[in-house]
């Protein structure tokens, strides 16, 4: 078929995995498969109704039903600054260091092509976001891959970063807790990143899309809790994990105003912001006492046990998360990741992530996502034993 009309950037991107994989899912669900996906990193807890009564009560309102403005409504952006003021001890200027964002996703991809020109380096933790690398692919720079590993806790090791890499870098990014490893860290990660960026030169940006997710007393940091970090950094937020809003597409992005300025000018040119009443209920939510958001932790966590528990009983090697609705498992010898994958979803019905998708450095792992209910997971850890105990085919 002729590709004519289609842009050389799009013609060389991959399609998503998680197309891929739902494509597959929905041929063998026809064919009567019980399929469980542990695919894609989507809560399947509801909103809480707190935040759907604010929707219906706002949607009511025709002045509501106008164009945003362009950075978002004024409600919206205060109650992000009242929410890093309260949660992180950081003040925040809702005129110039908030921008709100269609969901924390497309903030991503708009920001790189807002500040990088083609050709620009760009460093990518390894396994990271994949949004990270094919966003970067599309405004036409060049993805530097750094390498995070299980024996350095998943935290960055600046130290091993090619010089000719530190000084050709415009943007660094960032994701604690982590996607796909579930990595947590300590202030003192933020602090040793912001000091170097600003010894070279680099923007950074610190994904923070699972802050709100954490166990056993853990508090995830905020890098703008740093002293001065708004001079080089800025951190993405959303309320699709924390608050179960997925497919409401409300986010933001916070920190350094020459950043945001960039971001903000370009999707001026392309969007109009979202719907007031989504914004006007994220608002409501961001203010609220977060004891919905514990609750919904603790949901997680007793997954998050569970499903740790009948891994290391089918023999699989795993960390423990402090953060984030997944679990990264290491396969067993025999096996690439994509082909454990593979069989998995083939063999037993059980949709996994395989580690490669998330970079080089993701071969040998998989990620789980904590999207079902316990009986599931029961069920999942069920399947998985059963298909470990059979050894690795020849």
């Amino acid at each position: 078929m002729e590709t004519m009309y289609v842009s050389d950037k799009v013609k060389d991107l991959p399609p998503y995995l998680f197309s891929r994989l739902n494509k597959r899912k929905e041929e063998l669900q026809a064919k009567g498969m019980d399929v469980i996906d542990l695919g894609i990193g989507a809560p399947d807890l509801p909103t809480p109704k707190f935040i759907i009564d604010k929707l219906c009560e706002e949607v009511q309102l025709p002045k509501n039903h106008r164009y945003s403005s362009y950075d978002g409504c004024k409600d919206f952006r205060e109650a992000v600054a009242y929410f890093y003021k309260h949660h992180y001890g950081v003040e925040l200027d809702p005129n110039s260091e908030i921008l709100t964002l269609i969901g924390s996703k497309e903030g991503i991809a708009n920001l790189i092509q807002a500040c990088i020109n083609p050709g620009d380096t760009v460093l990518i933790p390894d396994p990271g976001y994949p949004v990270y690398q094919t966003a970067t692919h599309l405004a036409g720079g060049h993805s530097v891959y750094f390498p995070l590993d299980a024996d350095n806790g998943y935290v960055p090791l600046y130290n091993q970063i090619k010089e000719e890499n530190k000084k050709a870098a415009k943007l660094l990014f960032l994701n604690y807790p982590g996607n796909p490893t579930a990595a947590t860290v300590e202030l003192n990660t933020f602090l040793e990143t912001v000091t170097f960026a600003k010894e070279n030169g680099i923007a950074v940006v610190h994904d923070a899309a699972y802050d709100l997710v954490t166990f056993d007393g853990y508090k995830s940091p905020s890098i703008l809790q740093v002293p001065n970090a708004k001079e080089v950094a800025v951190e993405f937020g959303s309320l699709s994990k924390s608050f179960n809003m997925t497919g409401w597409r409300i986010g933001y992005v916070v920190g350094n105003k020459e950043l945001i300025k960039a971001l903000h000018t370009l999707k001026s040119n392309i969007d109009t912001s979202q719907f007031l009443p989504i914004q006007i209920a994220a608002a409501h939510a961001l203010r609220s006492d977060l004891s919905d958001v514990k609750k919904h932790g603790e949901i997680f966590k007793e997954r998050m046990e569970r499903m740790y528990q009948g891994l290391i009983e089918a023999g699989l090697e795993v960390e423990k998360p402090r953060g984030s609705i997944f679990i990264w498992s290491k396969i067993p010898k025999g096996y690439t990741s994509a082909e454990f994958s593979e069989r998995l979803l083939e063999d037993v019905g059980v949709i996994v992530t395989p580690g490669t998708a998330f970079g080089p450095s993701g071969e040998g792992y998989i990620r789980i996502s904590l999207s079902v209910q316990l009986d599931r997971i029961d069920e999942v850890i069920r399947r998985i034993k059963e298909f470990t105990s059979k050894g690795v085919s020849s």
